[in-house]
């Protein structure tokens, strides 16, 4: 007999069984999805469930990672800079770079 896989939970309300609203707006997801190309017209109604749950995980760890930076900082509060910080110090987050170390070089720099 087939067992259900892994991932078989996420479309039917995520993992934890609950089958309520999802955490992330499936509209907006969807509407983003049609948006990034002109050669989307149609998009399936598992695809933005999937998205949501991926930007979920995606968020919890960078999360994680930026609160273990606040705790070693003996701080209580996580701030933009622990973002920053957990995004640089991952491999995994590479692609993500460009994006937080832009922020900080035009908060670094003084407006004229």
């Amino acid at each position: 007999m087939k067992r259900a896989g892994t991932y078989s939970g996420i479309l039917s309300g995520g993992i934890s069984g609950k089958t309520g609203p999802h955490l992330l707006p499936l509209a907006r997801i969807k509407k983003i999805m049609k948006q990034s190309s002109d050669d989307v017209k149609m998009i399936s109604g598992e695809a933005p469930i999937v998205f949501s749950k991926a930007c979920e995980l995606l968020i919890e760890e960078i999360t994680k990672r930026a609160w273990n930076i606040t705790v070693q900082g003996k701080r209580r509060t996580i701030c933009k800079e622990d973002v920053a910080s957990a995004v640089i110090t991952t491999d995994t987050f590479d692609f993500l770079v460009n994006l937080v170390s832009d922020s900080a070089n035009s908060q670094e720099s003084p407006r004229p």
